[in-house]
């Protein structure tokens, strides 16, 4: 991609990010345009839709979260709470941008229909994700486990928490002991199906 192209695609989600941090209404192409200094028209030619930006963006985040849980040298459930701290903070850095992503599919025929922004974030997760379970003694629960951290770590409860009064800090150990539960009793409810 000629590198004016790149930067004119960048700028537009950058723009979007900033529109959707402080916008309480819906938010045009036209407008993060106007924004990110560049024609509407050139808008178009990156995206087809304010959603296909926000998903730009929701990977762009994902991909910072893929990258900075790639760099742990832990592993279990000290890089799982490392990288799940990591995302309050990213959570907190973007802000209502992050709450913008709503969909009518659910979480797993997503992930599994390999949708593009959920991608970088299912790739930071998966391995310790494995490894925490490995270490609680549950077993690889597989796409169930990004499922539960997904339910708890959305971005509209996060911020709601730091809004009801919890620190970042707190309300990231408070998620990741609720994470710790679900993921043992998730496996407890498989074995007890089984046997």
């Amino acid at each position: 991609m000629r590198s004016d192209t790149e930067r004119n695609r960048r700028q537009l989600i950058k723009a979007a990010a900033r529109l959707f941090e402080n916008s309480p209404t819906p938010v045009s192409l036209a407008e993060i345009a106007r924004h990110a200094e560049v024609s509407t028209a050139t808008a178009y030619r990156h995206f087809s839709s304010v959603q296909e930006v926000l998903h730009a963006f929701r990977a762009q985040v994902g991909s910072e979260l893929r990258d900075f849980s790639e760099q742990q040298t832990t592993r279990g459930m000290a890089r799982l709470d490392a990288v799940s701290r990591y995302w309050v903070s990213l959570v907190l850095e973007h802000g209502g941008a992050m709450a913008q992503m709503r969909s009518h599919r659910g979480y797993l025929e997503r992930l599994r229909e390999d949708t593009g922004y959920l991608k970088p974030q299912a790739e930071a997760l998966a391995e310790p994700l494995r490894q925490a379970a490995e270490d609680l003694g549950l077993g690889d629960l597989g796409d169930e486990a990004l499922y539960l951290w997904n339910a708890l770590f959305d971005p509209r409860d996060i911020l709601d928490l730091i809004k009801s009064g919890h620190t970042e800090d707190d309300a990231a150990t408070h998620l990741i002991a609720a994470l710790r539960g679900a993921l043992i009793g998730w496996s407890t409810a498989d074995r007890h199906q089984a046997g």
